[in-house]
């Protein structure tokens, strides 16, 4: 077990420095590495075997309801970038612009994609003619750089991965309803992939995107009391469409303008897994999304009993559809033991010979670090509900987690105590001037305005004015 201590000590504890322990947890689990450029990352195998199982989700969620993956250049000319004048001032500080070939200066410069409003609109512009070439929705997965000053691993980077919607409709209506359809999509890919309970709401008019009439957002809440934005959908209205003149002609042959909505997730949901469920000695990875789901280690592994009852184990695991490995290596039980605890494998299998005799196994189940013994016929037949009990008792978890520390303030005094405390903390407020007040009195932004808007106070308890809506705030990565 001295190995064991040792490669758990190797990473930093939460309490401790949760930035440095985020950071240990990102190297040492082999997620990421750094590049020779700063801001842009190596995605390492497991970190990217992540993404793929978001991706894998997500993807046969959106195409189940009707949309449509395209592939938008990298590249766009400054002249069109500058078209829509809102949604330029929102990105003008992060972008990057190539502006030579190495032999010649370029004729136009040209943006390096931080998002890629501009060139769907104009690609809808051309194709959409008629109401019966609507809806379409489309959606890309690409990076996108955006030229960040603080940088940190999945969460904040000059180049992240991600997906980005632009769908274009007939009508306000249908509109509206895609984009909060859209948010309803990544609050289940939260709850039912990632066991991660999602707050969503609407953002304020100083938080929305630029460009977009309203902005919707899914947020998590961190370990450290934290919230991280997750996932963003926004109604654009007509404000692209009058930009890019995107109209359809009518049933009744009248020229409309169209009506459009963007939304996107990004590789910061693996930062949003890591630290909402990580512990001390690792990740813990909910079993849907973990690039191995199932992690086989003989004991004396020369022993021809324990060599057969892997293989079997191994075979049949593959064969009823999970993702499953063996390490037979010659390092030490308790060096692998600690190693796959900290890539947070849910479920660990010990195959020894004394077990065998008894017609079991030993299987260890990662986010309460809990042995169990497994009749060696029964292990295929009841991993589903162990993973399933995995995942439940992890969402439930993270739910109880931000249920503990939502808090209602009346007063700012009792609000600058509770943001302090850190989690979100709802308040009545009379508008922006308070939100800016907030913000420079205790660094806590609003994150969301919930649906439900009923006041908690008739005034603001920070400007005395009337208040006009319920905001939830936290301080924020």
């Amino acid at each position: 077990m001295k190995q064991n201590k040792k490669m758990v000590d190797a990473i930093t504890s939460r309490d401790a420095d949760f930035a440095q322990w985020y950071t240990d947890l990102c190297l040492k689990a082999e997620l990421m590495d750094y590049s020779d450029v700063k801001g842009f990352i190596i995605y390492r195998p497991y970190g990217y075997a992540i993404w793929e199982g978001i991706q894998q989700d997500l993807d046969r969620r959106l195409k189940a309801t009707g949309h449509q993956n395209v592939y938008m250049p990298l590249v766009i000319p400054e002249s069109l970038f500058q078209k829509e004048k809102d949604h330029v001032e929102g990105f003008a500080p992060e972008t990057a612009i190539v502006t030579t070939t190495g032999v010649e200066d370029l004729a136009e410069r040209l943006i390096i994609r931080p998002t890629s409003e501009t060139l769907f609109c104009t690609h809808y512009q051309k194709v959409v003619n008629s109401y019966r070439d609507l809806p379409k929705m489309y959606n890309q997965w690409c990076s996108v750089v955006r030229w960040e000053k603080t940088t940190r691993p999945f969460l904040r980077g000059k180049e992240f991965l991600w997906q980005e919607g632009h769908t274009v409709h007939a009508s306000e209506a249908e509109a509206r309803k895609e984009t909060l359809d859209i948010l309803d999509i990544y609050r289940d890919l939260g709850k039912d992939l990632l066991a991660i309970p999602f707050v969503t709401g609407k953002k304020t008019e100083k938080e929305k995107f630029a460009g977009a009439v309203d902005t919707y957002s899914i947020e998590a809440l961190m370990h450290d009391g934290q919230a991280l934005q997750s996932g963003t959908t926004h109604y654009f209205g007509q404000e692209f469409a009058k930009a890019f003149d995107i109209k359809f002609q009518d049933e009744n042959n009248q020229q409309q303008l169209a009506y459009q909505t963007s939304w996107g997730v990004s590789t910061r949901l693996i930062g949003a897994v890591i630290m909402v469920h990580g512990d001390d000695e690792g990740l813990v990875l909910p079993p849907y999304v973990a690039p191995t789901q199932v992690v086989i280690i003989p004991i004396q592994s020369q022993k021809i009993e324990v060599q057969q009852a892997t293989q079997k184990i191994f075979d049949e695991l593959k064969a009823a559809g999970f993702r499953v490995s063996v390490d037979d290596s010659n390092k030490s039980p308790g060096w692998k033991f600690a190693e796959y605890e900290m890539k947070g494998v849910p479920v660990r299998i010990e195959v020894g010979p004394r077990d065998l005799e008894q017609g079991h196994v030993t299987l260890v189940t990662r986010y309460n670090r809990e042995k169990h013994q497994i009749n060696l016929d029964e292990i295929t037949q009841k991993m589903p509900d162990i993973l399933k009990n995995m995942h439940d008792a992890l969402y439930q978890k993270a739910l109880e987690f931000v249920e503990n520390n939502t808090y209602q303030a009346k007063t700012y005094d009792e609000f600058k105590a509770y943001i302090k405390k850190g989690g979100y903390v709802a308040m009545s407020i009379s508008g922006e001037e308070a939100e800016l007040m907030i913000k420079k009195d205790t660094t806590a932004t609003a994150r969301v305005l919930p649906f439900d808007q009923t006041l908690i106070t008739e005034l603001c308890p920070v400007t005395h004015k009337v208040a006009t809506q319920t905001v939830w705030f936290a301080r924020a990565y």
